[in-house]
């Protein structure tokens, strides 16, 4: 069974989060802190099999979360959830030692598959998995727009960068997101970044 700790500054987003956590089955256990210095309390007297942090746009709270939680516990197991195309929020967490990254509407299929995720492998996301860019055949045009991705841009802008239509663009995303078995941007620029492919 499975310990979340849900650390976000809206109670509307821990309580939202705290109903769909309670009704996956692996989950036995949920809580909830409303700022970093909570987090870095509770999880230094009972710490959680997962810790859920939330992220928001322009604000550093979630990001300044995570890191401090790793510099002390770098055995933390964090995943951090926010807006999909909000890409420096999720680089950010991924370089501080987020395991992984949820959307805020992700459904129970795709937040189990999350939790499996990251807890399989205990060092997944404690360094970055240099020199592993092979085993990912992503062409030259993929990994320009996954770089403009990590970059927050939007397609028409990676577009007029690459002097490519903003349709190809979509093509090359569409081809990028099926090789990294990605959903989406956020989880497309969080695999990249773990693997060393954008910086």
């Amino acid at each position: 069974m499975t310990s979340v700790l849900i650390c976000d500054e809206r109670r509307t987003a821990r309580d939202g989060l705290t109903r769909v956590m309670t009704a996956v089955a692996a989950v036995d256990n949920v809580d909830c802190v409303a700022s970093g210095d909570e987090l870095l309390n509770r999880y230094g007297r009972e710490s959680a099999d997962i810790v859920l942090i939330g992220t928001q746009r322009a604000l550093t709270s979630g990001i300044e979360a995570t890191r401090r939680l790793m510099a002390l516990h770098p055995g933390a197991v964090v995943i951090v959830f926010g807006s999909p195309d909000d890409t420096a929020s999720i680089a950010a967490a991924i370089a501080c030692g987020a395991r992984g990254f949820l959307r805020w509407d992700a459904g129970r299929p795709e937040i189990v598959a999350a939790l499996a995720d990251a807890l399989a492998d205990p060092r997944f996301g404690s360094q970055r998995n240099e020199g592993v860019e092979n085993d990912i055949p992503l062409t030259e045009r993929e990994l320009q727009v996954l770089r403009g991705m990590s970059q927050g841009q939007s397609n028409a802008e990676i577009g007029r960068e690459l002097f490519l239509s903003e349709d190809t663009v979509k093509t090359h995303a569409r081809r990028l997101f099926r090789k990294l078995g990605a959903r989406d941007r956020a989880q497309a620029v969080a695999v990249g970044f773990r693997r060393g492919l954008v910086a």
